[in-house]
């Protein structure tokens, strides 16, 4: 191929356009499947020699070439020309150059649309087991922080408002389950994908003699697709990994978001390493989370990213078109942002503190002992509707006086439900409310030295 010529120029007249070349290429954010494009050739190579359709001198040639080539890009020696458009074309030329006539072999029985669906399939493959290993060490960092904390009390909310009592162990632990959700998912990604469709050619197939199976295998595949013209136009994998990515970035801003929260002055439960914070130019007393904040605001990148793939894939003829070739520029940015915003929140998880003094002087507030009075309640015999009813008036009047709930006289209580006797102030503390829990999963401490053990055996097998 010579400097100047494109795989298929001599189909068409006329000068290349400097504008349209600019317009098409995707080399300058493709390459980075250098390594599986080569992966994938060799293997390609060995099924065309041992179907006799190059010879073996001409697979060691090219297997040599493809070697090389590899060293140089990662050394930074190669030298990319935008003429060639695709990571695919770059490599090619690279490797008639250096072989000759074997290198012009190469591409036999195959073509740029299936190459770059077992390309992106093989990134994909790593880049899951990469994410998953990320998901894993913020669920670590998360876990020992939960450890540290598993006693410790704090206010949990619905609605904003301040609800019941948790455990601060159990409040992180939410997170460390939210996390195992969006790894199983990725995994179960990563299983789907994992067929392998070279041989499609560019929708029909090939009149050679491949054998399909034999690169599969080579390349760790599960299995093969089984329609050609299915094969070269999916991208169901590339829309369920960004799915994914979008789901680990909703969790990350939720918890961003409660974290921006308890380090305001006004909540005051958590204290950010300084590392992991940022001052104002104008007010020397700031110390504002920002890196919290800009994890929540990536999250509308990973959203852009599902939405532009989903529109992208909405609208395809079959079978190929060239607008997969902007596939990549989605997959490849969700997944750069979530690598980096899963370590950073693990930074920040591993160096961050609760204070839990300020946290206990102010559980009184919020009435965060009524639905257990209910229940209390309950276990006298009252009917939960009419015990709820009970509660919600002296939390009404509780209110109006300025008391809590622990400040009621005895007498108080039985004139609301005579059935109330001197045990009901055992019900009445948060942290023995706290105690108190017994069901499975529940937010007590028991509960969540319980559920503390189970994650430490389950990410120790991970």
């Amino acid at each position: 191929m010579s400097k100047s010529e494109k795989s298929w120029e001599k189909r068409l007249s006329g000068q290349i356009d400097e504008l349209a070349m600019d317009f098409v290429e995707s080399l300058s954010f493709d390459r980075r499947l250098y390594k599986y494009d080569i992966v994938g050739s060799i293997a390609h190579a060995e099924m065309l020699a041992q179907q006799k359709l190059i010879s073996k001198a001409e697979c060691a040639e090219i297997k040599k070439g493809l070697v090389e080539i590899s060293e140089e890009i990662a050394s930074g020696k190669f030298a990319f020309n935008k003429l060639h458009e695709d990571i695919h074309m770059a490599i090619e030329d690279a490797l008639i150059r250096k072989v000759g006539e074997a290198g012009k072999k190469l591409h036999t029985g195959r073509s740029r649309n299936d190459q770059v669906a077992m390309d992106l399939r093989l990134w994909m493959r790593d880049e899951i087991e990469l994410q998953q290993t990320r998901i894993g060490s913020l669920q670590k960092a998360l876990l020992k922080l939960a450890e540290r904390h598993a006693e410790d009390i704090m206010p949990a909310y619905t609605h904003m408002q301040r609800a019941q009592p948790v455990t601060i162990g159990a409040y992180l632990l939410s997170f460390v389950e939210m996390l195992a959700r969006d790894r199983r998912r990725l995994g179960h990604c990563r299983e789907l994908l994992n067929v392998c469709p070279l041989g499609s050619g560019a929708v029909a197939g090939s009149t050679l003699p491949l054998d399909r199976r034999v690169t599969a295998r080579q390349l760790g595949f599960a299995d093969i697709t089984y329609n050609s013209i299915d094969s070269v136009a999916d991208r169901d994998f590339c829309a369920e990994f960004l799915f994914d990515c979008a789901m680990i970035s909703a969790h990350l801003s939720r918890l961003a978001e409660d974290w921006i929260l308890f380090c305001s002055t006004e909540f005051s439960f958590l204290t950010i390493d300084d590392k992991y914070c940022t001052s104002s130019s104008m007010m020397p007393q700031k110390r504002n989370p920002d890196m919290l904040e800009l994890i929540r605001g990536k999250t509308g990148r990973v959203y852009g990213s599902l939405v532009g793939m989903l529109t992208i894939l909405k609208a395809q003829s079959s079978t190929y078109n060239r607008d997969l070739q902007e596939d990549k520029i989605h997959v490849f940015g969700a997944a750069d942002t979530i690598g980096t915003c899963l370590e950073m929140a693990t930074a920040i998880a591993s160096g961050c503190r609760f204070n839990t003094r300020p946290i206990a002087g102010g559980m009184d507030r919020g009435f965060l002992d009524a639905t257990a009075l209910a229940e209390y309640l309950v276990g006298k015999g009252i009917p939960f509707r009419q015990a709820h009813g009970i509660v919600g008036a002296l939390v009404a009047e509780c209110e109006k006086n300025g008391q809590r709930l622990t400040d009621l006289k005895l007498e108080r209580f039985q004139a609301a439900c005579e059935a109330i006797g001197e045990d009901v102030y055992q019900t009445l503390n948060p942290l023995q409310v706290t105690r108190r829990y017994q069901t499975e999963g529940a937010a007590g401490p028991a509960q969540t030295h319980k559920q503390i053990e189970y994650w430490k055996n389950f990410l120790h097998e991970r």
